[in-house]
């Protein structure tokens, strides 16, 4: 992940699992064109998947997809690892 903003759409969606476009926005601090781009890319590279109900549009982890389990694996070991260096107010 080479941007901050991917990073953190990444992050709230291996924490959510499922959320729409405008919670996604409102969760990252990022404009809704930033988020709108970098979930496009995540659901190219096959780490989301998308569902479209007329105008809204909810992400999914794709939990088939060998990329994301290996993602949310990482991320899982991530947050043991930082929970046991440093104390809950820096968590």
């Amino acid at each position: 992940m080479s941007s901050y903003g991917r990073t953190k759409v990444l992050t709230i969606m291996l924490d959510e699992g499922e959320l729409n476009i405008s919670e996604i926005t409102r969760r990252s601090g990022l404009s809704h064109s930033a988020t709108a781009r970098h979930l496009e890319f995540l659901t190219r590279t096959g780490i989301l998947t998308e569902k479209r109900f007329n105008r809204i549009r909810i992400f999914r982890v794709d939990q088939s997809s060998p990329l994301a389990e290996a993602l949310m694996r990482f991320y899982m070991d991530w947050k043991e690892v930082k929970g046991s260096l440093f104390p809950p107010a820096y968590n």
